[in-house]
């Protein structure tokens, strides 16, 4: 007879890969763009999703676009999509989605990070310094929405729940 305290029903929790899964870099207004003299305007998007790959494993997917525009001209535009493979078991179903929507992105954020300051210095350009990212009070900002939108509109958020 097992109880929750033996080995077989500790949690676990354990990085199985990180890896680049997609990146892209454009410059299109090259060479002509590294004339100019003026400073980009620099905008950052950061998506995160994660899925479910086996029994116990997870798959966080970490996409940060950055978009570097003088004027109309983009500088650059390059998107990164760090992924990792999480091994998560004997975890309750209520503490999964902050391990899948925190603590896995917490992980992967430095990696991604530095894929896209390197992908940019490659190109000609400065690095672009990139803040540190709260996940947590990114998390708990999408709960609080969702549990808005399904007060304002309960079948709406039956389609997108998980």
């Amino acid at each position: 007879m097992t109880d929750a305290t033996t080995p077989e029903n500790q949690p676990v929790y354990s990085i199985e890969k990180i890896y680049v899964k997609d990146l892209s870099l454009e410059v299109p207004n090259a060479p002509q763009i590294f004339l100019e003299r003026e400073a980009p305007q620099v905008d950052v998007q950061l998506h995160h999703v994660s899925s479910k790959v086996d029994e116990g494993v997870f798959q966080t997917e970490l996409t940060l676009t950055i978009t570097a525009k003088i004027g109309e001209k983009t500088m650059f535009l390059v998107e990164a999509n760090q992924a990792g493979i999480f091994a998560i078991r004997n975890v309750p179903e209520a503490d999964l989605d902050p391990v899948l929507g925190i603590s896995n992105p917490n992980i992967l954020y430095p990696y991604v990070r530095e894929t896209v300051s390197d992908a940019i210095v490659r190109a000609g350009f400065p690095p672009v310094l990139l803040n540190p990212v709260n996940f947590e009070a990114l998390y708990q900002a999408q709960k609080q929405h969702d549990s808005q939108q399904a007060v304002v509109d309960p079948a709406a958020a039956q389609l997108v729940t998980h």
